[in-house]
């Protein structure tokens, strides 16, 4: 096995451009020393431009570290380049990766910590917690194949943390999806969890705190998890973070969200940074007016991949790159037919990659995230913007215009668009579940499902009561059982109906699974005759899906992966007020996967919580998710 040492401790908001993804190595010894001789290096100087550019000024441009010689590594079956990015070694774009999954043979090992100090990355002061100091905090590079292990560190002043890795199937590691209440206890203040996990997809995607309300205060990050792709493209520019921001602590904003009015926030960030205007505010010293906008160069006439991310507390954006149109080539981490637009909407927690060609004149042109007022309101929508140039010398502002047209609702991209290039089709539908989303407010807001609102208990997640055998579960855990019933393929489908007359728009994530997404209306469910009209022929699999608002979302997902699976809305204040259920799968099968030095740190975990539980500044004041 090779061991590549990753240990970020500090990092830049803006990550340099990754080395290009390369077929994984062959097994063979001379060759896989050759590969880790390599990988390490790689490492060694990923990490050295990281220190080095830690204090340059803030969000610079973007800079890329010294490259390797890729020709030195042994020949593969299929070289993944900028002309044949759908290969990658014996395998390629066509592999069906729910059931087959390169084995490189790998272990990256990266250390995380969740902390808390003084930030100003729109240029307004606040107190952040964040990872390893920043936001975004560093991203996580692997393989497709690789195996990843963080070690997560709570250096937080008070209360509780946990990391979740959003959108991994964690299949044989469900003890790791990190949600304090349900897979583990909360991490104590000064305690470390090692989280270890095998990269079985590929694609972009994100991590962050899944305690309450933290990831909004800036505890997030992105993934990149190297493999084919669906379209090429010269350059990998890396995530793009579009996210709100709040001037003071997302918590102190809950007790007003909470009360059924969600505060409009006062900005947003790209990638963790934007320039707040200050000129009226002459009177607060907390206005810095020292916030810069992301930048970003590229070449005229080469093509460049986008990793976009929708991290908002609570709204929906509708990106555009001025005068520029683009492939979209994955939705969250399945790949797509590539199909060509001018601009893309991405509801909360939804991630889409893209491939921009910078073929127009050389000039400056507008990067805008599309903030979407109907969904939400915000202090300062039409700010959330970055820069792409073509001249790197050039320091003006760009003078382009979005011929857009600015979306009216606040749903996912047309179903039709969103064809995954990996054909599946729903069959054997086992089981299906039809459930009620309504509203209810005793002492504040609380979003049922079947009239139970989600409340759990940091320190007696449900795996605690899987692994103790007990047979009943609390009221509002919202439980939810279902179990294997052939080894041949078969479906669960969850239905939510929305009854609470309100007209929000809902985007609902899963754990632990991709999910096919069968129906997506406006209306009544009727369970007699709405069926019918299920696309069950190859139909979007994703893990982030709209519900429509008084209307229905129909889904289908294989109960292949034993495990205790939360399924939440991903607007923050929505999952804080309780929004969601959790799928206890196949029972009887958890306890197999989890080996006995996972299960004594698992105990560690909740004795030290359970130790510490009278020392925490701040109670559970929210659903706990």
């Amino acid at each position: 096995m090779c061991l590549v040492i990753l240990s970020l401790p500090q990092a830049l908001h803006l990550k340099p451009t990754h080395p290009p993804a390369k077929p994984p190595f062959f097994h063979s010894g001379m060759k896989l020393a050759l590969g880790c001789v390599l990988s390490a290096l790689a490492a060694s100087v990923y990490a050295s431009s990281l220190h080095a550019l830690r204090h340059s000024p803030l969000h610079a441009l973007r800079q890329t570290p010294p490259q390797l010689d890729y020709n030195l590594l042994p020949r593969a079956a299929c070289d993944n380049t900028n002309k044949s990015r759908s290969c990658w070694g014996n395998y390629s774009v066509d592999t069906n990766y729910y059931d087959e999954t390169p084995d490189t043979g790998v272990t990256r090992e990266y250390w995380l910590s969740v902390e808390e100090g003084p930030c100003a990355p729109d240029g307004y002061a606040r107190q952040c917690q964040t990872i390893n100091g920043t936001v975004p905090g560093p991203t996580i590079f692997a393989d497709w194949g690789d195996s990843l292990i963080i070690h997560v560190t709570n250096n937080l002043k008070s209360n509780g943390t946990g990391i979740h890795w959003h959108g991994l199937r964690q299949s044989g590691s469900n003890i790791y999806d990190g949600v304090p209440g349900i897979t583990q206890c909360a991490i104590a203040v000064g305690q470390s969890m090692t989280y270890r996990f095998k990269v079985s997809q590929y694609g972009s995607t994100w991590y962050h705190s899944h305690f309450s309300l933290q990831y909004a205060n800036g505890a997030f990050g992105g993934m990149i998890f190297n493999g084919p792709a669906t379209s090429n493209y010269d350059e990998d520019l890396g995530h793009l973070f579009l996210s709100d921001w709040s001037h003071v602590d997302v918590f102190t904003r809950w007790f007003e969200a909470r009360n059924g009015q969600p505060p409009a926030l006062e900005g947003g960030l790209i990638n963790g940074t934007n320039k707040f205007d200050c000129s009226n505010s002459t009177t607060d010293p907390n206005c810095t007016g020292r916030g810069v906008k992301l930048t970003t160069v590229v070449e005229k006439g080469k093509k460049y991949r986008l990793r976009l991310v929708n991290a908002a507390v609570d709204g929906v954006f509708q990106f555009s790159i001025d005068k520029h149109k683009f492939k979209v080539i994955a939705a969250d981490l399945v790949p797509i037919k590539p199909y060509s637009t001018s601009s893309l909407k991405l509801t909360e927690g939804q991630r889409y990659d893209i491939i921009f060609h910078a073929n127009q004149a050389v000039d400056n042109y507008w990067v805008r995230a599309g903030w979407l007022n109907a969904c939400q309101p915000n202090g300062n929508p039409d700010s959330i913007t970055s820069v792409l140039r073509y001249n790197a010398s050039s320091t003006l502002d760009p003078t382009s215009t979005s011929d857009v047209t600015v979306s009216s609702d606040c749903l996912d991209e047309p179903l039709a668009s969103l064809v995954p290039h990996l054909k599946m089709d729903v069959t054997n539908i086992q089981k299906s579940f039809d459930t009620y989303l309504n509203i209810s407010k005793t002492n504040y807001v609380h979003w049922t499902i079947n009239t139970s609102s989600l409340l759990i208990d940091w320190n007696n997640p449900t795996l605690k009561q899987v692994f103790n055998g007990e047979s009943l579960f609390p009221t509002e855990y919202n439980v939810l059982a279902i179990n294997r019933t052939t080894t041949d393929a078969e479906w669960i489908v969850l239905v939510i109906q929305d009854q609470s007359n309100l007209g929000l728009e809902h985007p609902i994530h899963l754990h632990g699974h991709d999910f096919w997404i069968l129906d997506q209306s406006t209306g009544t469910f009727d369970a007699a005759t709405s069926p019918q009209n299920f696309k069950t022929k190859n139909p979007p699999r994703r893990d982030v899906a709209a519900l429509p608002g008084n209307g229905y979302l129909a889904i289908a997902f294989m109960p292949d992966n034993p495990g205790a699976w939360l399924c939440h809305c991903h607007i923050a204040w929505h999952a804080s007020e309780g929004l969601s259920l959790e799928f206890l799968e196949s029972e009887a099968d958890i306890q197999a996967a989890v080996s006995d030095s996972d299960r004594t740190q698992f105990d560690d975990i909740c004795q030290t919580w359970s130790d510490n539980l009278g020392t925490q500044a701040f109670p559970q004041e929210d659903s706990g998710i």
